[in-house]
């Protein structure tokens, strides 16, 4: 009895016994949910670390039982589940290892379940429309990250064209539908910085990014340049960076709002940044200036759908990533329809600004996680080495693609390494199957070669029984030979993924932050 878990001896071990009593009382009568469970244990967690005082958890639990230290949001579950979870361990059933010869025996019909040691190193699902990347991962995988911060675990930023289906508005404390008019929030282009240099590197990743060279010195770099030059010096007049339609013109080079930065700054004496500006102007129209490319990519954000969006002037409170230090739950809804391009200026912007925020947050010990559901056109160099950061950094992401086809050539096998986990669903291509069965690589196995071969009489005897043999059967005697032998062979073929997988299986390698790994299976997803 003195270690039954539904009596909390660890809260009596540490002196909050009547902080257990109350616990233990308020499951007895069955008021506690596994929320609350999971949410009182990270709270204790939090005490034992030194974080929050013992009393205060103990008044906590006293007066409000079950329902003591809640979410924000002040829920304790979610309206709707629609998977399997376990938030003692954190984890999500997705399905479950077929009992196929091709899987090793040991995982054969095992459960399939994912958590956050193992989205920890980033996880990657490939497969056509259709084949059940958004219902049988995506929407799972976003059930159990919501459920973790309302455990206060972790933090989930889930992006996704409107409509696709990643659970209900209620399921989020913010949803920013970008070029809604009846959406509550709106988005920070900045990231919520206030360093002219990060937010230029960060938009310039977002605005040119898929057209950057893969390596140092390419487009991505000068482009910041560019924009550091502008961002510095209108900070510094207006204590604000500039709105989407400003940036607009600036980048244009129209005269009015450079003469007005120009004159701000020679009244306020700044020649720090009056040097960035006269560098602008030297660069603006020359050979190979990036200015004008990056003009185009903001007149994509400046449409009338998006007047209301991307304020920089204070009268709204746009949401930043930088809130990744606490356990919320954001969904963005991009304008895929009619603005497609604008779409996925959008999807590299939160995948940058994800990847910078979360590296840099002072308190880790929240799991943060962006899942983005299709990433087409999103990958870039800078992103994969951002991808790379995040399993030290207690974070990771999910991203899903129809095909390795919307990835640049250079950087997929890149974003393969990148990813601990990979899915490849039933319908992947040939070409696709190729990258995925050279990643996972091959195997010794046992080979046995059965050859048979004619059998030579050399007696009198022997010929005379063989011939009869012969004549009644119409075989010659015929002896078999076993050859047994080491060979190599891949794990599977890019044949056999593109065209032995079921319909709504996948195949599927999983590693965990600590290095541990699966190898590929074949599982289930409806199992």
């Amino acid at each position: 009895p003195q270690e039954d878990p539904a009596r909390w001896p660890h809260l009596r071990a540490a002196g909050a016994a009547e902080a257990a009593d109350k616990l233990a009382a308020e499951a007895g009568a069955g008021r506690m949910r596994d929320v609350d469970l999971a949410r009182i244990e990270r709270a204790w967690q939090s005490v034992r670390s030194g974080r929050h005082p013992l009393d205060t958890f103990t008044r906590a639990v006293l007066s409000d039982g079950a329902a003591a230290c809640l979410h924000p949001s002040g829920a304790r579950d979610l309206t709707t589940r629609t998977a399997r979870h376990d938030l003692r361990t954190g984890q999500v059933r997705l399905g479950k290892a077929a009992d196929d010869q091709r899987n090793p025996y040991a995982y054969r019909g095992t459960g399939l379940a994912l958590g956050p040691e193992l989205l920890g190193t980033s996880f990657l699902a490939v497969g056509p429309s259709g084949s059940g990347k958004t219902g049988s991962v995506i929407r799972p995988l976003a059930e159990a990250l919501c459920l973790g911060a309302l455990a206060g675990r972790a933090a989930v930023v889930v992006v996704g064209a409107a409509g696709v289906g990643l659970g209900p508005a209620e399921n989020y404390d913010v949803v920013i539908r970008i070029g809604h008019p009846d959406s509550e929030y709106d988005f920070d282009l900045y990231g919520g910085t206030s360093d002219p240099d990060e937010a230029a590197t960060v938009l310039a990743e977002a605005l040119v990014g898929d057209l950057a060279d893969p390596h140092p010195g390419g487009d991505s770099r000068r482009s910041a340049t560019v924009l550091a030059q502008l961002l510095g010096p209108y900070r510094a007049v207006h204590g604000r960076f500039p709105s989407v339609p400003e940036l607009r013109a600036l980048l244009d080079g129209a005269p009015g709002p450079f003469e007005e930065l120009r004159k701000a700054l020679d009244e306020a004496g700044d020649e720090p940044m009056l040097r960035e500006l006269d560098a602008r102007e030297r660069q603006s129209g020359a050979s190979g200036d990036p200015g004008s490319l990056l003009a185009d990519r903001v007149a994509l954000l400046d449409r009338p759908a998006f007047a209301g969006f991307f304020d920089t002037t204070g009268q709204t409170q746009p949401f930043s990533l930088r809130a990744l230090d606490h356990p919320v739950r954001v969904r963005i809804d991009l304008p895929e329809r009619g603005h497609a391009d604008a779409s996925r200026i959008l999807a590299r912007l939160v995948l940058a600004q994800f990847t910078a925020s979360a590296a840099h947050r002072e308190d880790r010990s929240l799991f943060a996680c962006l899942i983005l559901d299709d990433a087409a056109r999103t990958i870039t160099p800078e992103a994969v080495r951002g991808i790379q950061r995040l399993r030290s950094a207690n974070a990771g992401t999910v991203l899903t693609l129809r095909t390795l086809d919307e990835v640049a050539p250079p950087l997929r096998t890149a974003l393969l390494g990148a990813a601990g986990c990979r899915m490849a669903l039933s319908g992947v291509t040939p070409w696709d199957g190729q990258q995925f069965a050279e990643v996972w690589g091959k195997e010794w196995i046992e080979a046995r070669d059965v050859t048979d071969r004619q059998i030579v009489a050399d007696e009198p005897l022997t010929k005379v029984s063989h011939f009869v043999r012969k004549v009644i059967t119409g075989k010659a005697p015929t002896a078999q030979s076993v050859t047994v032998r080491q060979v190599e062979r891949e794990r599977w073929s890019a044949s056999e993924l593109a065209h032995a997988v079921p319909p709504g299986h996948a195949v599927l390698s999983l590693t965990t932050v600590r290095g541990e790994h699966a190898p590929p299976l074949l599982v289930d997803l409806r199992g």
